[in-house]
């Protein structure tokens, strides 16, 4: 058995028909060691018809019903916080495995980082952020990646200039160690859409913080999400989010996170 472990959490709410892609693309890894909970809100019954089917014949699979007093896809994310031991992965329901090896690569990342240093889980990584691919699944089709910052190992500094700049770790790309559920271990209460910003934006204001960048693409992420759908909320929270960071100098990063993507969208489209 390797010496970490890994615990996928995916929020659902009557998405079955999502959930077998991303089961699938789970149990073809070469990796084996992950184990997959879903926090799932008030669904249907077929839906939890098939959390159970699954659990039973999958035996690292797992679903717990959504706590009422944490409502909304990020109250679901805060649950997972608490359930992870030492690696914990957020994905969505229309969020699938990139291929059969990423999992063993992220993880091999991890272990080499473990026999090098002395002080082992002390000198692990708080993050290891690797990179996304948004896909539309209907089309068989690969769109943008989402990233964050070439390889390497970031001090707290580094990282957090990064986010100044406008670069943000794609949370579905992103493994939380212990020391960063140590450091924060929820998403902040008022957020719909960009929690996971709000989140990476706290924790760099923390002291000692190490974040690992890989170049990795993780998963593939269906660009029907829900964030999608809601752009003025979105820039209220993005802008909430870089104000409770940075001040009154919000406007910086946020001018440059959406500076990035138009280029990247201009680009593609030549």
């Amino acid at each position: 058995m390797p010496s970490s472990s890994l615990l996928i959490v995916v929020p659902t709410l009557n998405s079955h028909v999502l959930l077998p892609r991303l089961l699938t693309s789970l149990q073809q890894q070469t990796w084996s060691h992950w184990h997959l909970l879903f926090i799932d809100g008030p669904s249907g019954h077929e839906h939890r018809q098939w959390l159970q089917q699954c659990c039973v014949t999958e035996p690292r699979c797992f679903w717990i019903a959504q706590d009422p007093c944490q409502p909304g896809i990020f109250g679901a994310m805060n649950q997972g916080f608490a359930a992870a031991a030492d690696w914990l992965l957020f994905w969505g329901s229309d969020d699938w495995a990139a291929s059969r090896t990423v999992l063993a690569e992220a993880m091999a990342a991890l272990e080499a980082a473990e026999t090098s240093d002395t002080q082992l889980r002390n000198e692990w990584p708080d993050l290891l952020v690797c990179s996304g691919r948004y896909a539309n699944a209907a089309q068989n089709s690969l769109g943008r990646i989402a990233s964050f910052h070439p390889p390497g190992l970031l001090s707290r500094a580094a990282y957090r200039r990064a986010l100044l700049l406008g670069s943000t770790p794609p949370h579905q790309a992103t493994l939380f160690g212990l020391g960063a559920r140590r450091r924060l271990a929820h998403y902040a209460p008022g957020f719909r859409l960009s929690a996971d910003l709000d989140y990476f934006l706290q924790l760099s204001s923390q002291p000692g913080l190490r974040v690992q960048c890989l170049n990795l693409d993780l998963v593939h992420m269906d660009i029907g999400g829900i964030s999608g759908q809601q752009t003025r909320r979105r820039l209220q929270e993005v802008r909430h989010a870089y104000c409770r960071a940075f001040g009154w100098i919000w406007w910086f990063p946020f001018l440059s996170r959406y500076s990035r993507r138009l280029a990247t969208r201009l680009v593609r489209n030549r």
